[in-house]
C-alpha cells in the first residue's frame, strides 16, 4: 500500500492533530537541554513547540514530503527521513515524543525495539495514537463497500490500533515500564463541512483508494458516505469516532 501525504491539505483541513497533541507536551515535560526524539514528526509544528522549551529536538517521518514541509516551516530544527519502525539514532536520547503517528507503524513489535535502541537507560516515552475502536466506523464501512463493488481483493489496511493491555505488554516486553497507560474517546469535530469527510479520506485513506480507477474511488467514497452519515454528520460537520491511547513510560 502506498500511502502519500499531502503536507498543505495535512496543516490546513488536519490541523486539529497537532492542536490535540499539544497537551501531550505537558505529559512530556521537556527541560532545557535534553535530547528529545519526536517520532512520526509531520509537518513539525509539535516538535517545534517541544524546542521552546530549551531542549534539542531532532523530528523523524518515514515521509519525504513532510519533512521538507518540516525543515522548510522550522529551520532551526532537525528532520530525519526515516522508517520509525527500523531507525536507531545515532546518540541515546533523553525522551521520545509521539504524537498520532504509532498507529501508522503496522510491525509495532519493530517500532518499539527502535524506540528502546533510541533511549538512554531511564529515557522515557510519551506518546498518543488511535486505540482499539478508534474510527471503528471506518474500519468495519470500507470492507462493506469494497465488497460490495467486488473490489475486497484490493482492499489493504494501513492501521494498528491495539488495546492497552496488548501495548502495555509490548512495550514492557521491549524493557520499558509503563507508568500510566490511558484509553479514551475523542470525538474529533472536522473542518469543510459536507466536504470533511472526503478530505479526511483523502489524508489518511489515500493509499487504501490509490489502488481504484477514478470511477471506483468514487462509487467508494459516495457509497461510504451515504452509510455513515447517520453515525458521524452532526449539525453540519463530520465528526469522527477518535478513540485514543496514551501512555507515559520509561527505560528501565
Amino acid at each position: 500500500m502506498n500511502q502519500q501525504w499531502n503536507s498543505g491539505t495535512y496543516d490546513s483541513s488536519m490541523s486539529f492533530v497537532s492542536q490535540f497533541g499539544e497537551s501531550l507536551i505537558g505529559l512530556l515535560q521537556p527541560q532545557p537541554g535534553e535530547r528529545i526524539l519526536d517520532w512520526g514528526s509531520g509537518t513539525g509544528d509539535l516538535a517545534a513547540l517541544i524546542a521552546q522549551s530549551g531542549a534539542d529536538v531532532t523530528g523523524i517521518d518515514v515521509s519525504p514530503e513532510m519533512v521538507r514541509a518540516a525543515q522548510a516551516k522550522h529551520p532551526q530544527l532537525r528532520f530525519i527521513q526515516a522508517d520509525a519502525q527500523h531507525y536507531v539514532h545515532d546518540k541515546p536520547a533523553d525522551a521520545i515524543f509521539s504524537n498520532a503517528a504509532l498507529h501508522w507503524l503496522q510491525d509495532a513489535d519493530a517500532a518499539a525495539a527502535s524506540m528502546a535502541s533510541s533511549l538512554r537507560s531511564g529515557g522515557r516515552l510519551v506518546c498518543e495514537f488511535g486505540g482499539h475502536g478508534n474510527i471503528a466506523s471506518v474500519v468495519s464501512g470500507l470492507p462493506q463497500v469494497f465488497e460490495a463493488h467486488g473490489l475486497g481483493s484490493k482492499l489493504r489496511m494501513p492501521w494498528y490500533f491495539p488495546s492497552i493491555g496488548q501495548y502495555t505488554s509490548l512495550l514492557e516486553k521491549h524493557g520499558f515500564t509503563v507508568e500510566l497507560a490511558l484509553c479514551f474517546a475523542r470525538p474529533t469535530p472536522l473542518e469543510d463541512g459536507e466536504q470533511g469527510f472526503r478530505k479526511w479520506l483523502d489524508v489518511f485513506a489515500n493509499g487504501i483508494l490509490s489502488v481504484l480507477t477514478t470511477e471506483q474511488r468514487e462509487r467508494i467514497l459516495t457509497d461510504l458516505e451515504e452509510q455513515l452519515r447517520p453515525l458521524l454528520f452532526q449539525d453540519g460537520r463530520w465528526v469522527m469516532d477518535y478513540r485514543r491511547i496514551r501512555v507515559s513510560a520509561f527505560k528501565r
